[in-house]
């Protein structure tokens, strides 16, 4: 039987130009890593503003370069605009892999968004981008990442999924959070610029489609339209039984078959997801409401997120009403995982993503849970501690759990620990990865990872605005 490329295969054969462990001693020159100027993907404007800004405020200069290399990452090397027809379409890439994943593009431009209101090419690019996934969602809404061309071909590690694969579709893994992310930079961008251009009939259409999916994903009158089934060494990159998933009970919850990290999921009733979905809902209801003044689509957005919400309340914990946690995943029956995995939506990063508030007493509980070794991914080591996950395996620690650790404490000390563990294991590359070592830096995968880089850049913003000392100092 021919032999089958998978996603950690291709990883770990250090293929595409930068996937793969690297190593890479570090040194002491101090330059930018950027592209030359001529060869940066997309400028804006007011982002080079807040790098001259910001950057003089940031006292130690291995932080200072950090943040001029990663906060532009997305815009210098990801990022494909044009006007089509007159219409802006913007596509953009992962980094090493030359796709567009639903979630990490809307993360990678997250933190350009409040700077768009006073840059019209940026905003241009992000209502681009906006079009864009619109169109990935009416071709497919269960997929995941998508290709720049109807006629590319598929990721290699995709090209013998047995799945309904279409055109354009670059890899087919229903993820809950895909479609939460495309409405999330939805609203966020309206909330940052008041443009309501980018709400026409298809995004209306793809909105309408998106809250189909997730009633079809409740699974109350059977299993959907969605199956997947991938040759593979690793079980967590297919989904057992036929391609549907673990058995669970249709409780009210939305089924998902993968994380955001695109392991398959044990149990199919994610609760990270589940809460960033009912928050989604909510932001969609009011994008009806106040946009589109559909009242009866709001209505009907505004009491999905409340049925989800209700059912994950019931069924997505662990422990006493007095003292209970969230889980990661459990299946309506009563059984449950506990875990976090790096990637968001994941348990340390819910007030991040806007599905509660950092002080909130059961996010307390369970993120104080999450940093301990109770959590069977999160490692502690020579180099730093972190919360990694099973893509890339046992102690490798993920930049992005770090630097979201950060994102969601008020503790000054825990953040300057944070800040002092990001500095020191980027392997001098100047740049931040998908994981590294727990022990040894220089060990990492990825070099090029856009995602990790911007959310870099985003807590550095946050500080200069919130904690400014903690820069200064």
């Amino acid at each position: 039987m021919a032999q089958r490329t998978d996603r950690r295969s291709f990883v770990e054969a250090g293929l595409a130009g930068g996937l793969g462990f690297a190593s890479r001693a570090a040194d002491n020159t101090r330059a930018t890593v950027r592209p030359p100027a001529a060869k940066r993907k997309f400028v804006s404007p007011a982002v080079e503003a807040a790098i001259a800004r910001i950057k003089p405020r940031i006292a130690d200069p291995e932080l200072a370069w950090l943040f001029e290399n990663c906060f532009p990452n997305t815009l210098d090397t990801t990022v494909y605009f044009q006007l089509v027809d007159g219409r802006p379409d913007t596509f953009v890439i992962t980094g090493d892999i030359p796709a567009l994943w639903l979630r990490d593009s809307s993360a990678q431009v997250w933190p350009y968004l409040p700077l768009s209101r006073q840059d019209d090419p940026l905003r241009l690019m992000l209502s681009g981008l906006i079009r864009r996934q619109t169109a990935c969602i009416l071709l497919d809404p269960y997929a995941n990442a998508f290709m720049r061309h109807a006629g590319d071909k598929p990721l290699p590690w995709s090209v013998h999924d047995r799945t309904e694969m279409k055109p354009g579709v670059g890899e087919r893994k229903w993820e809950i959070d895909s479609l939460c992310y495309a409405i999330r930079l939805a609203h966020g961008y309206w909330k940052a610029t008041g443009d309501t251009s980018p709400f026409d009939a298809d995004w209306i259409s793809a909105a309408r489609l998106m809250v189909r999916t997730f009633r079809e994903q409740q699974r109350k009158n059977g299993r959907g339209p969605y199956h997947f089934q991938r040759e593979a060494e690793n079980p967590t990159d297919t989904v057992p039984l036929s391609g549907y998933g673990n058995p669970a009970r249709p409780v009210g919850m939305i089924f998902s078959m993968f994380r955001p990290s695109d392991d398959a999921c044990i149990f199919p009733l994610f609760v990270p997801a589940n809460l960033f979905a009912a928050a989604a809902l909510g932001w969609l209801a009011e994008l009806a409401q106040e946009v589109l003044r559909d009242s009866a689509f709001s209505s009907e957005c505004q009491a999905l997120a409340d049925e989800v919400s209700g059912a994950t309340l019931r069924y997505g914990r662990i422990g006493t009403a007095e003292r209970d946690i969230w889980a990661y995943e459990v299946d309506g029956f009563g059984n449950r995982i506990f875990m976090d995995d790096a990637n968001a939506p994941g348990l340390l990063s819910l007030p991040y993503l806007g599905c509660c508030a950092a002080s909130d007493p059961r996010y307390r509980r369970t993120r104080a849970r999450v940093l301990s070794p109770d959590n069977p991914y999160f490692f502690a080591g020579s180099a730093a501690q972190g919360v990694g996950g099973p893509h890339i395996g046992m102690d490798m620690i993920w930049p992005m759990s770090i630097i979201m650790r950060a994102l969601t404490s008020e503790d000054d000390a825990e953040i300057r620990q944070c800040l002092a563990w990001v500095k020191t294991t980027h392997a001098g590359t100047g740049l931040m990865h998908e994981s590294f070592h727990k022990d040894d830096p220089s060990k990492f995968t990825r070099a090029w990872f856009a995602w990790a880089n911007t959310l870099f850049g985003e807590l550095i913003v946050k500080l200069s605005q919130n904690k400014p000392a903690l820069l200064s100092s």
